[in-house]
């Protein structure tokens, strides 16, 4: 697989685990398992993941790097409802940890391969 059908696929993963996150996120606050009856404003808590999806989506390095630190908040949000909730919230807060480690590796995934130096490069710059 050449490096451009790589970038493309990690992309669509990163843009698929947070399309999943948003999508869960509302449909958490609002409808499956409110804190309160009715919804709750905590389902404002996916605006900051509405802001970079753009920047994800044109392949933005600055965007990767800094989601991959930003999603380290939801993990931990859906760790700690995960042990502390009752059924559905436990359950939905391991659906939104798995999401979070997979956009987590798909970031890395991605700054990793656009980095990377082609070996040829790196033979050229070696002395003998």
């Amino acid at each position: 697989m050449n490096k451009a059908n790589q970038i493309e696929s990690i992309r669509w993963l990163a843009t698929a685990s947070m399309t999943g996150l948003i999508v869960l996120g509302l449909a958490w606050e609002l409808w499956l398992a409110p804190i309160r009856p009715g919804g709750s404003l905590l389902a404002l808590k996916v605006l900051p993941l509405c802001l970079p999806l753009a920047g994800i989506l044109k392949n933005r390095m600055y965007t990767y790097r800094w989601i991959s630190l930003m999603v380290w908040i939801y993990f931990t949000e859906g760790a700690v409802r995960a042990w502390s909730d009752k059924a559905p919230g436990n359950y939905l807060g391991m659906i939104e940890v798995a999401l979070c480690l997979v956009l987590f590796v798909a970031c890395s995934l991605h700054v990793r391969v656009r980095l990377k130096k082609p070996a040829i490069a790196v033979m050229a710059q070696e002395p003998l």
